[in-house]
């Protein structure tokens, strides 16, 4: 019996994935987020990133940023910016924390968890939107991060919530 059956019912109700947000999906994604190993959830993350059902990856994570920590805000900018090279970095370095991304041009450093607080999540939309065309892995990177962090998905809403878990009994069926 693995892991996933104590949650078989619940991702039943996912199977269909005919796009109904139940009422208790918050529940649903909890239950799930700690009986399922953290790849099968990233995967369902992914899900959730991809779907046309949703706002675009950037939009996503720039809001899953602005809900982060300071340590989830740095972990998440150093994976956007290895994502990224120098130039695509230049051009969304304007703004207020545009100096912190900047200084990274030259040092090739890791920015910390004071200085992610100083970036928007606005300018983490750009960041995650230029990363997703230069390195499209960038996805299933990112959903790795937030399988680690499930309470930040749940941010996302009902709709993503549902895609993801939808994704999760896919995965148990097969």
């Amino acid at each position: 019996m693995g892991l996933l059956d104590s949650v078989a019912d619940v991702l039943k109700q996912y199977q269909s994935g005919a796009g109904q947000v139940p009422g208790n999906v918050d529940q649903h994604f909890d239950q799930v987020a700690q009986a399922a190993p953290q790849g099968t959830l990233a995967d369902g993350i992914a899900a959730a990133f991809r779907s046309s059902q949703t706002p675009a990856f950037g939009q996503m994570v720039g809001g899953l940023f602005g809900q982060s920590n300071g340590d989830q805000k740095a972990a998440m900018l150093n994976q956007l910016i290895g994502a990224v090279g120098p130039s695509v970095l230049a051009s969304v370095a304007g703004g207020a924390g545009g100096g912190v991304l900047s200084s990274l041009l030259g040092g090739g450093g890791q920015i910390s968890a004071q200085q992610a607080q100083q970036i928007s999540p606005e300018q983490v939309q750009q960041l995650a939107a230029h990363a997703e065309k230069a390195d499209p892995s960038i996805i299933d990177k990112a959903s790795s991060f937030y399988a680690q962090h499930p309470t930040l998905v749940k941010t996302l809403g009902g709709a993503a919530m549902s895609i993801a878990l939808a994704k999760v009994a896919e995965r148990q069926r097969g």
